[in-house]
């Protein structure tokens, strides 16, 4: 008896995995000059000469991390065929959410013999975790490169920034050398740093810019060779996603998921090649999966806001006063069995974010000295797409 995946053929995607998120390509396109600065700045690695500090700035999906992972691949190759050069240690730790105390408790776990009982996590301080790395470096010796991405999200960020590049050159280390390689999607991030992190830092800045329609062509046609079925992506379709993806972002990520999601959409309709109209589609249906994903970050009164406006908006009642959607606000945080905000300034506060990441638009009114100033408030997305997400997110199991 045939099964219900029995009749399932490889017709569109020969390696489908090649347009996903975590691939990590065997060549990087279009960022030769980026490559040629990280390759300068490492090259003392090659020489056994302690590595310069290096920082990435840039957009979400414009290259930084799969670069890094490339350079340092590239580099503890290089490094095994040079006499000079120490032995190469590459330690990567995203920074997301995490405290410093964390990011170093981590680092020295990850150092320890086999036989060591881990780093505590509670009992003791950042200090003691730094004396605990400076330790385990020395034991191992040789050259280390310690990659934080996300860098700018990491709570008092300027302590390790402070305490690492000139761990040896005040004697906390003797045996080996450290790099920095920060990664952050801030590009003013470096102005947030005190004056004295800056000079200890004295690092390398590379900065990675959007990239252009043709940039995204070079990239999705080398992807599309690989993810597809020969002749079944039309050169349509790859031109159609580099163009959304330069218009929109400049951001590489959004162009493959939009040549994959292609690629399903054909898939579905049972149709044998990939043009630009299932590009159409599928950009429809990436614009809603982020547009859940940036929802989902909201805060839960966010969202009951954002839901509040997407209602008047169906009923025509915007763009209208944060004292009306107040009152409003408060029967939807009620029926999702939630205590509303009771301060019409705190609404007002979560509607300024609202406004200020997209979701709303904004007009200001004046009406003299008797009607007095205020903004009116009204939804910059289609509502039907709100409610539906807002829907399946207070259905999904808690």
């Amino acid at each position: 008896m045939a099964g219900p995946f029995s009749d399932v053929e490889q017709t569109i995607f020969a390696a489908k995995e090649v347009l996903s998120e975590d691939y990590q390509p065997d060549q990087i396109l279009e960022r030769d000059e980026e490559i040629d600065d990280y390759r300068y700045a490492l090259q003392d690695v090659l020489f056994g000469r302690t590595p310069q500090n290096v920082m990435l700035y840039g957009k979400a999906g414009l290259g930084k991390t799969a670069v890094t992972k490339y350079m340092m691949e590239a580099l503890q190759s290089e490094v095994k065929e040079r006499p000079d050069a120490d032995e190469l240690h590459v330690h990567e730790r995203n920074c997301n959410g995490k405290t410093v105390y964390t990011v170093v408790r981590n680092l020295v776990n990850e150092l320890l013999p086999d036989s060591a009982s881990d780093f505590p996590k509670r009992g003791l301080g950042t200090g003691d975790a730094f004396e605990e790395l400076y330790t385990q470096l020395d034991r191992l010796g040789g050259t280390h490169l310690i990659v934080f991405d996300e860098i700018d999200h990491l709570d008092n960020v300027g302590t390790l920034l402070y305490e690492l590049p000139r761990a040896r050159s005040i004697g906390h280390i003797t045996n080996s050398k450290v790099g920095v390689i920060g990664i952050s999607n801030n590009y003013t991030f470096r102005q947030s740093l005190s004056p004295k992190v800056k000079d200890t830092l004295m690092e390398t800045e590379i900065s990675f810019s959007p990239y252009n329609a043709s940039e995204l062509r070079t990239i999705l046609t080398e992807r599309a060779e690989q993810a597809f079925v020969d002749d079944v992506c039309d050169e349509s379709a790859i031109a159609k996603a580099a163009a959304i993806a330069a218009k929109d972002r400049g951001n590489a990520r959004q162009a493959i998921d939009l040549l994959r999601v292609g690629g399903e959409v054909a898939k579905r309709h049972g149709d044998t090649y990939i043009d630009d109209t299932h590009l159409t589609e599928a950009q429809e249906l990436v614009q809603r999966g982020r547009l859940s994903n940036r929802i989902r970050d909201q805060t839960q009164h966010a969202q009951f806001l954002l839901e509040t406006v997407a209602y008047l908006e169906q009923r025509g009642k915007t763009p209208t006063r944060s004292k009306e959607i107040k009152t409003q606000y408060e029967e939807i945080a009620e029926s999702h069995a939630a205590d509303p905000l009771t301060t019409l300034k705190s609404i007002q506060n979560h509607l300024s974010d609202l406004h200020m990441l997209g979701f709303l638009h904004r007009n200001g009114q004046n009406h003299g000295e008797g009607g007095g100033r205020y903004y009116e408030y009204g939804l910059d997305l289609d509502p039907e797409i709100i409610l539906d997400i807002r829907r399946e997110i207070e259905e999904e199991p808690s």
